[in-house]
């Protein structure tokens, strides 16, 4: 008989898996303002690509201080 959290685990499996195809190759700051734009905590970060929450808190921080999380990218054209 199918576990009711077949559902919730293929899903969780597809969100991770799509989260690494979009921050595949990028640097580990770049991959970190992605995945916390996507939502998601720090630990899911760090357990996603391979470091320590607190490591990704500190660059979060980092980033805030610099202003740069926000979606667009140095060099984009804003909408007017």
């Amino acid at each position: 008989m199918p576990n009711n959290d077949d559902g919730s685990n293929r899903s969780d499996l597809q969100t991770r898996l799509i989260a690494i195809g979009l921050v595949n190759g990028k640097p580990q700051k770049e991959q970190i303002r992605l995945l916390s734009i996507a939502g998601m905590s720090p630990k899911e970060i760090a357990d996603l690509i391979g470091t320590t929450p607190n490591t990704v808190n500190v660059a979060l921080s980092s980033l805030r201080k610099k202003g740069k999380m926000n979606l667009k990218t140095e060099g984009a054209k804003e909408d007017v």
